[in-house]
């Protein structure tokens, strides 16, 4: 058995985190309008800091649970999500902003209901 309340807490940060992604990405409307001005390119800059978040945080639930949770949610694919994390942080100087912006235009939404869900779970197996 793991530490859920340790688990719970990944896992709200994770949730805020996608809320910080779609708050940030709402107003980009194409690629272009995360490479044609700075402006842009900061909230590019933002949007992976928080994937980087996601998916370290994802490493570490994985270590809490022993990996025991996030298989049981196979609509997400959890570890395409950690080797984002990877891919972003060693390298970064070769990101794609159209890659991110296919994340956020079509993964993340579906992986704060899938957090929401996974939380949601936790809290009543912890009633249990």
């Amino acid at each position: 058995m793991y530490d859920k309340s340790l688990a719970l807490q990944i896992l709200s940060q994770v949730h805020d985190s996608v809320k910080t992604i779609q708050k940030r990405f709402k107003p980009i409307l194409s690629v272009e309008d995360f490479t044609r001005s700075d402006q842009g390119l900061e909230k590019l800059d933002a949007i992976c800091m928080q994937l980087i978040a996601i998916g370290e945080s994802l490493k570490n639930l994985d270590k809490v649970t022993s990996s025991s949770l996030l298989h049981n949610y196979p609509q997400i694919e959890w570890k395409k999500i950690k080797g984002m994390r990877d891919i972003i942080t060693h390298h970064y100087f070769d990101l794609n902003a159209e890659a991110i912006y296919e994340v956020c235009q079509h993964h993340i939404d579906p992986l704060g209901q899938a957090i929401q869900t996974i939380i949601h779970d936790c809290e009543n197996q912890n009633r249990g």
